[in-house]
């Protein structure tokens, strides 16, 4: 298979490169969900970040992963509502939703770790792992601060305050509501933060496999299988409408308990290639 290898010079004389499948992104509409999903070829990355000045994201390593789909925007309200009258799943966070994320357009919110994992299960998808979410935010750009660049503002992402394209201030937007990263994925940046399947280990780049790796004690379907006797802090990812630009970074780290739910958490899920 065809391959092509991209080489980006960056501060401090330091290179880092993407190699990817040479392969048309192709999307497919999942029959469970009705999500929209897009194929994120299988590729090596730098995953980390380069400039250093983020402790838990250091060092910088090689991390190869195996193709994926994954849904273009983070599930909406109307999707979980689909999932909770399906599945009769108890959740009661329904009049909190509609102050910041009023329609069945928007992201879903107020969702815990379990929430999220218990809807990927109905869906027959998962969470994302860290890195997985790490290289589809990247978009096949390299070395870069933020799915699009190095530069940001309002016209990019839904992020603290407004300005620009930005106009939800204090609150999510419809998904969808600025442009695609270079993967086809909307609004990796800002809006909700998405939760993801590892552990947090802020040590964990210290030690971290190459290929397709998972920060827990677990594998990736003994996670998804055995989930609700997880106690331990979760990752989250990209930044969220309540948050500074820095934080939408795409080796920004957060995490939280996998009992938290607030106004600007979310999620969106993956399946696997065959």
């Amino acid at each position: 298979m065809k391959k092509t290898i991209s080489i980006i010079a960056l501060p401090s004389f330091l290179f880092a490169w993407i190699m990817v499948d040479q392969t048309q992104a192709k999307e497919i509409v999942w029959k469970e969900d009705g999500a929209k999903m897009v194929l994120i070829p299988a590729g090596t990355f730098e995953m980390g970040d380069h400039l250093g000045n983020m402790v838990n994201a250091s060092p910088v390593h090689r991390v190869e992963l195996s193709a994926f789909y994954m849904d273009i925007h983070e599930v909406t309200v109307g999707q979980f509502k689909q999932f909770v009258q399906d599945s009769g799943y108890d959740y009661k966070r329904w009049k909190d939703i509609i102050k910041y994320s009023p329609t069945d357009d928007h992201p879903i919110i107020f969702v815990t770790w379990y929430d999220a994992v218990a809807y990927a299960q109905w869906a027959g998808k998962r969470l994302p792992t860290e890195a997985e979410w790490e290289y589809a935010s990247r978009g096949n750009l390299a070395g870069k601060l933020y799915p699009w660049g190095d530069d940001v503002n309002h016209d990019d992402a839904n992020y603290l305050s407004v300005g620009g394209k930005d106009k939800w201030n204090k609150q999510a937007a419809p998904v969808g509501s600025f442009a695609a990263n270079g993967f086809g994925l909307l609004d990796v940046a800002g809006n909700v933060w998405e939760w993801c399947l590892d552990s947090y280990d802020n040590r964990f780049y210290h030690k971290s496999p190459r290929i397709n790796p998972i920060s827990a004690r677990w594998s990736i379907e003994e996670v998804m299988k055995d989930y609700v006797s997880v106690t331990s802090k979760r990752v989250l990812r990209g930044g969220s409408w309540h948050s500074a630009a820095g934080n939408m970074r795409v080796a920004y780290r957060y995490n939280s308990i996998p009992r938290a739910n607030t106004s600007y958490l979310g999620f969106r899920c993956v399946v696997n290639v065959d």
